[in-house]
């Protein structure tokens, strides 16, 4: 008898700091980590006040990971995409204005505020920056 109640609260204390060190939304959608904020995604509030009901304190947690996070946010309703372009090494500004204006079908200028230009390491850093942008969201949540 005394064995099974050790073996029983020793289940509950590993289940509780599992639920502990993680955030349902960082668990669900992990792709989500580094937002800075937006509308709170429903489901993963109320996954996470599922833990308040039954520990306090792992609840709290999961609540602060996902903040911290930026898990708990649904995506940016916003979109970007990412055009792979090869460019000469001695391209100067105004060109590079004249070939996003010719991509883009409008004029571009790189001093705009609504202009991020960035220079990334790899390509992964930069699908990763595409992907917390919000590209291509309503084509994932309409496959949810």
């Amino acid at each position: 008898m005394q064995r099974t109640v050790n073996h029983w609260l020793k289940g509950a204390v590993i289940g509780a700091a599992v639920i502990a060190i993680s955030g349902c939304g960082t668990i669900f959608h992990p792709e989500r980590k580094g937002q800075l904020g937006g509308d709170i995604d429903p489901a993963i509030a109320v996954a996470n006040g599922v833990g308040l009901l039954f520990f306090i304190v792992p609840g709290v947690i999961a609540y602060a990971v996902d903040f911290s996070n930026g898990t708990i946010y649904l995506p940016s309703q916003t979109s970007s995409d990412i055009d792979m372009q090869s460019l000469d090494e001695n391209i100067d500004v105004a060109a590079l204005e004249k070939l996003l204006s010719e991509r883009v079908g409008e004029p571009v200028t790189l001093d705009s505020e609504l202009v991020k230009v960035e220079e990334v390491e790899s390509l992964d850093e930069a699908l990763a920056m595409v992907r917390m942008s919000g590209v291509r969201d309503q084509d994932r949540i309409a496959t949810m």
